[in-house]
């Protein structure tokens, strides 16, 4: 029996990338994962045949963050596929990246990325506590960036800041229940989100050079400690951020 054998979990963004990776952790801990998607019908599809075939269960569920009613949405379709059952685990992972320095970020993008990563993963969280059992796990999903001058990508460093700033209160608030609340916040990852740069071999070998480690982060080095997060072993550890990283910003790598 794996650690999350009887347990249901929702990962949201969980079809590609970082998301994909911990739907997979969790089915494979015994976990009936629902696996949310926003666009991608096919890659959420994929990521549940990819469960099952690996013997675990899962379905997928479309909610398109940031639009009217999403939330709403979401967690209708959520209990359909939950049957009745309450929930155990929530990764709130979805979201959007920008590229732009302040001069070129526009209302509507600044808007779009406090709507998608900020205002959503709150409101998912509202929507949720009525199903998550006592006992239960949060974890969102934050970054590195937020700590870090990267002028390039202003716009996400504000909201992942604020999302990892969600933590403490909440597990203040939810820790009677026995309910912990968390913040992954990954370094530099290959993933489809993160493509633009970590095609570029200057940029890889810049990054892995001031990382402790040596090298860019893959989605499954963050699903392990969400994985931990959202298992028995994870029970004492709430309200912090914890830096996944390899040790970016810790380098350059120390000679001898």
């Amino acid at each position: 029996m794996g650690a999350l054998t009887g347990k249901t979990a929702l990962v949201t963004g969980g079809s590609r990338g970082i998301g994909r990776a911990v739907a997979l952790r969790l089915a494979a801990d015994g976990a009936l994962v629902a696996v949310h998607y926003g666009e991608n019908a096919e890659a959420a599809a994929e990521t549940v045949a990819l469960i099952e075939k690996a013997g675990g269960q899962a379905f997928d569920v479309r909610a398109r963050f940031g639009t009217a009613g999403a939330v709403d949405a979401l967690f209708e379709r959520l209990a359909d596929g939950l049957g009745g059952r309450g929930l155990d685990v929530l990764v709130n992972n979805a979201g959007i990246a920008s590229t732009h320095s302040i001069a070129d970020v526009t209302e509507e993008e600044w808007e779009r990325l406090l709507a998608v990563n900020v205002t959503t993963p709150f409101f998912v969280i509202r929507s949720a506590l009525p199903l998550l059992n006592d006992g239960g796990r949060i974890v969102n999903m934050g970054s590195t960036a937020s700590r870090f001058a990267v002028s390039t990508q202003i716009g996400y460093t504000v909201t992942k800041a604020a999302l990892e700033s969600l933590a403490p209160s909440l597990a203040n608030e939810l820790g009677r229940r026995s309910i912990t609340v968390n913040t992954v916040a990954p370094g530099a990852v290959r993933t489809d989100l993160t493509a633009d740069y970590t095609s570029i071999p200057e940029v890889v070998a810049g990054l892995e050079a001031i990382t402790a480690l040596g090298r860019l982060g893959q989605p499954e080095d963050v699903a392990d400690v969400v994985g931990f997060l959202a298992g028995p072993q994870g029970r004492w550890v709430t309200g912090q951020t914890i830096d996944v990283s390899g040790g970016t910003w810790l380098g350059p790598i120390a000679a001898g």
